[in-house]
Formats: C-alpha cells, sequence, structure tokens
C-alpha cells in the first residue's frame, strides 16, 4: 500500500491556525523566491513538513511560495533554520532525501567549525565531500567534525554503530581525493571474520570466497564513481579491496587507505595495519566497539588502539552515538534497545 496523502487542507489553509496558548508560542513566516523548489523542499505529501512538525512539535502550513510556522519561539526558530538551510542546499543544485530532515534538525543548533570550503552542491559553511555521482553532505554534528578530520588528519579513528556514516563518509573522502590527484591510490580492507556464519566451504577462488565480506566497500564505491570508472581502477590497480591480512609486508604510500569492521581485529592485526602508514597516505580506521565478532571481545585491536593513540597530534578519534544514525530513524532505537538493559520477561 502507498502512502495517505497529506489533507490538502493543512496545507492549502495558511489563514487558520491553531489557537495559540501562553506566551511563549510564536508564529514566523518565511517566503521562497524560488517556488519550483517547493515541491522537493516540502517533500512527497509534505514529508518533510511533516517530519519537521514531529521532531520540533511545531505546526507548519503552507500557501504558494509563503510558509508559517507556529510554536514555541525557540522551537519555530529552529524549524525556519532547518527550512532555509534545506532550501539553500536546492538552490546550490543538492537533492533532499529520507535522512536529510533530522540531520538538519540536529544541525541547528550546531556552531559550524571555521575553516569549512564551499561545496558546489551545497549551501555555505556546509560540511561536504563532492565525489563524481553526488555531493555527501553532513547530516550530524559528529559528522561535521568527522569530514574536517578526513580532510585534515593523517589517521582518524570513526567509532559507533552501524548507520552513522564512518565507512561511508571514508569511502567519500577517499574518491574525491583520488579524483583530485591528492592521492594515486584507494586501498580499502576489512578483516574476514564470521559474524556467526559459516563461508569457508563456498565454492570459487579466493576472491569469490572473500568478496562478501567486503560487499560493502562495494556498495560504497558505486555509489561514488559511475560504475565503469570503478571497474577500471579496480583492474589498474588504482582502487584495491582486499582482506586485512593481504596487509602484511607492506608499505602504501599515496594512498588512502580505509580499514572496516575494525573491532574485529586483533592488537596484533591493527599494530601490522597502522604501521603500513607511507608517505602522502591518510588512514581511516572504522569500527563499533560494540559489535565485536572475535571469540573474545576483550582483545579488540580498535579498543586497544584508541586508548594507545588517541590524543596523539595528527590522529583524531571520533565517537559517534545512536543518536547520529542517518539510515532510519528505528535503526537508532534498534541500537539503543540492543546495548540498554535486557527487559524482563
Amino acid at each position: 500500500m502507498g502512502k495517505k496523502p497529506r489533507p490538502p487542507a493543512r496545507v492549502a489553509a495558511a489563514g487558520m491556525s491553531p489557537p495559540i496558548a501562553g506566551n511563549q508560542r510564536v508564529r514566523l513566516e518565511v517566503e521562497f523566491d524560488k517556488p519550483q523548489l517547493l515541491v522537493p523542499l516540502f517533500g512527497q505529501y509534505d514529508q518533510n513538513l511533516i517530519a519537521l512538525e514531529g521532531q520540533l512539535g511545531v505546526y507548519i502550513s503552507a500557501r504558494g511560495n509563503r510558509v508559517q510556522i507556529e510554536g514555541e519561539a525557540d522551537a519555530a526558530a529552529r524549524a525556519r533554520d532547518v527550512l532555509a538551510t534545506l532550501y539553500q542546499r536546492l538552490v546550490h543544485g543538492g537533492t533532499i532525501d529520507q535522512g536529510d530532515v533530522p540531520g538538519a534538525v540536529a544541525l541547528a543548533d550546531e556552531p559550524m567549525l571555521d575553516g569549512l570550503v564551499a561545496v558546489p552542491g551545497a549551501p555555505p559553511q556546509t560540511a561536504a565531500i563532492r565525489t563524481r555521482r553526488k555531493t555527501i553532505v553532513a547530516r550530524s554534528p559528529t559528522q561535521v567534525r568527522y569530514i574536517e578530520a578526513l580532510a585534515r588528519d593523517s589517521v582518524i579513528f570513526a567509532l559507533g554503530p552501524a548507520g552513522t556514516g564512518k565507512t561511508y563518509l571514508a569511502v567519500a573522502q577517499a574518491v574525491s581525493q583520488l579524483v583530485a590527484g591528492s592521492v594515486d591510490r584507494l586501498v580499502l580492507s576489512r578483516p574476514a571474520v564470521e559474524a556467526g556464519e559459516r563461508l569457508g566451504f563456498l565454492p570459487g577462488d579466493m576472491k569469490d570466497k572473500v568478496d562478501p565480506y567486503l560487499r560493502p566497500l562495494y556498495d560504497a564505491l558505486y555509489d561514488m564513481l559511475p560504475a565503469e570508472q570503478v571497474e577500471r581502477r579496480l583492474a589498474s590497480g588504482e582502487i584495491e579491496i582486499a582482506p586485512l591480512a593481504f596487509m602484511r609486508g607492506r608499505t602504501l604510500s599515496s594512498a588512502f587507505i580505509i580499514l572496516d569492521e575494525a573491532q574485529n581485529t586483533t592488537p596484533l592485526q591493527m599494530k601490522m595495519f597502522l604501521t603500513r602508514f607511507g608517505e602522502n597516505s591518510r588512514m581511516v580506521v572504522c569500527g563499533d566497539p560494540n559489535q565485536v565478532d572475535l571469540p573474545g571481545p576483550n582483545a579488540s585491536g580498535l579498543a586497544d588502539a584508541v586508548r594507545r593513540l588517541d590524543g596523539i597530534e595528527g590522529i583524531s578519534c571520533l565517537r559517534f552515538s545512536s543518536r547520529e544514525v542517518v539510515r532510519h530513524p528505528i535503526v537508532g532505537k534498534i541500537v539503543d534497545a540492543y546495548e540498554g538493559p535486557p527487559k524482563d520477561g
């Protein structure tokens, strides 16, 4: 079944509004000068406006190119700022999808860090990464700091639950630097640790056996580059995707190196990986400390490395929370349910 349309009267009756209770409630009006952008701004059946109302507890009504926002003063101002931010993204050629509204709400009160570079397809002063296929804009306060660290630091640790954009943003930055010529190659790796499944008896050669572990990295690449470019760069060696065990004995210079699912490394494996670092390289280590698939969770090389290296100049450590999950909102609730105390019964 499709989504039910929003009742037309809710949008058309801009002059009608619910009673204003108390002095804390205000009515703000925003006027947009490009009516052709209002359909993507409001979303199908006004789903973006509905999401904004639900998150901030405001009432939004629209007529023509004018939007009225009613609610408590702080919430109404935040809703106005969110709409203005999303509108500017459209003006600059960007797009809005399902996760952008909660992301913009999360960023509404977050002061942008100095030194952010304006990126085509994103509003000025927005943390963003531009690739051949899309421009990825920060959706949470930690993503803002992560994007800055990706452009600045030599080694970056990104810790947090699934769906917070750790690996996706790292691949986006890697692709951006490869296309710009800042690095000569990308090296993407994961430890081939089985998460409850047994893949060792799958048919095929070594590549066929390890590809299931590396599929998320392929998916991110195809999201950033046209398929023919991905295939060509894989064939030429500009992009290499390999299990962690294949890193032993190498020195990786002029490369952007990403280790995904790093919580499933041992301390010795992590040391081996980090010491592959060569001249003009950048290294990103992504993982969720609460999703260790090793036989002994306390032996995780990710936790060990963060304890040893956090605070060293040139090394950043970003920690994402379940509140910053940018997949469907229910994913954050699922993460909280599994990480919290078990319920009785």
